[in-house]
């Protein structure tokens, strides 16, 4: 297997211009940055290692860096029952951008969430979606399959 870094280079900053633009953030794509891997590094945090390990296997390269970058499997995993929990581990782990980068909104939060689980549908199969879903907690199975119709 031959490895174009050039490719997925590409697809990385293809990826980012087209977030950055669903986020309203189009002259921002750093911060559009930040704010998918702190995404992505809490989702990590909550759900299983078997299924982040699932979920990776169908990420394209450019996004399979972002999500296991800095990741260690942990025993002790946060404890996240609700939405409110869910956006201050996405805002600690976009510290210390994350008064700047959220504009202090814990809606903008939970609106960024949404847009991120949007564009993984593209690369994640509704199966794996919905085994993560399965083992969220109730009040954020939403985030999975939220705006859409499946």
């Amino acid at each position: 297997m031959a490895l174009n870094f050039n490719q997925y280079a590409s697809e990385g900053y293809h990826f980012l211009k087209e977030y950055s633009k669903a986020l309203n953030l189009e002259d921002r794509p750093e911060q559009a940055g930040r704010i998918f891997a702190s995404i992505m590094y809490a989702m990590r945090d909550i759900i299983p290692p078997e299924e982040s390990i699932q979920l990776v296997a169908q990420l394209p390269m450019f996004l399979k860096g972002v999500y296991v970058n800095g990741w260690s499997i942990k025993k002790d995993k946060p404890r996240v029952k609700r939405m409110a929990d869910l956006v201050e581990l996405v805002k600690k782990y976009d510290y210390p951008a994350a008064d700047s980068d959220f504009e202090y909104n814990d809606e903008l939060v939970e609106r960024y969430i949404d847009t991120t689980f949007i564009f993984l549908r593209k690369y994640v199969s509704a199966g794996e979606l919905n085994d993560i879903r399965s083992g969220l907690p109730k009040e954020l199975k939403s985030i999975i399959f939220s705006n859409i119709a499946i």
